[in-house]
């Protein structure tokens, strides 16, 4: 396949096969090798992953891989404020696609917890998200047409606010308009200081917003996810 023709800032890796089967197996094979060198000089790690269509493949390799999973936490980099079971859940996503066999054994914090209000409930989260080690392990981001990762919306009313948390903050609820829920997300400061950080595409749509991103790197507000598109950051796109 050609390579599509990029202009990525310098120190940003990229996997692009034929398939969104061949990638989702190339980065499943790449986190878990990433992460069980961290299980080497670690007792636990920290995995944090996106929800969507796009990551289903990549959770069916992921949990086929050889993990020592009771020592794996996993944590939503978002979620939306629906009861689980909701078909808008992700946390109902990634049980049905991820937490299964031995991969079951992982330790799974949700974001959603009890309560209709996310703003109420969020010491609630902050006080599951405490127990993890900063900085986060490996991280998978996924990014919609409008630039935005994770929960980072660039007509969310609490973007600054998400995008330069202050320390200890791990959370941000999002009120953007866009959207039919609100939503909590995993703060920039957080979500960027990932040791291992993946960006996993699919679609040619894509591909033009991430052209459209890195022709302004520095314009965040407008495309949050150009706050990721730095040295380290590693590209996964299939067509």
């Amino acid at each position: 396949m050609k390579t599509p023709d990029l202009m990525l800032p310098e120190g940003i890796q990229t996997c692009f096969l034929e398939s969104a089967y061949a990638v989702a197996g190339q980065l499943a094979r790449d986190v878990a090798e990433f992460l069980r060198h961290r299980l080497e000089v670690s007792p636990c790690v920290t995995l944090v992953i996106s929800g969507g269509s796009t990551p289903v493949p990549f959770f069916h390799a992921l949990r086929s891989e050889a993990l020592d999973w009771p020592r794996v936490n996993v944590v939503l980099a978002d979620e939306r404020w629906v009861p689980e079971g909701h078909p808008d859940s992700n946390t109902s996503l990634i049980r049905k696609h991820l937490l299964q066999g031995a991969a079951a054994d992982a330790r799974w914090i949700p974001l959603k917890v009890a309560g209709d209000d996310p703003s109420q409930a969020s010491p609630a989260v902050e006080s599951a998200l405490a127990t993890l080690e900063l900085p986060v392990d490996a991280l998978i981001l996924g990014m919609g047409n409008d630039g935005h990762t994770a929960s980072l919306f660039p007509d969310a009313p609490e973007l600054a606010q998400a995008m330069n948390a202050q320390p200890g903050q791990r959370i941000a609820v999002m009120t953007p308009p866009s959207q039919a829920h609100p939503r909590v997300t995993l703060t920039k400061p957080v979500l960027a200081g990932a040791r291992f950080i993946a960006l996993h595409l699919k679609g040619q749509a894509k591909l033009e917003t991430l052209s459209r991103a890195v022709s302004d790197i520095h314009d965040w507000p407008t495309m949050p996810v150009r706050a990721f598109l730095k040295p380290g950051l590693r590209v996964y796109w299939s067509p």
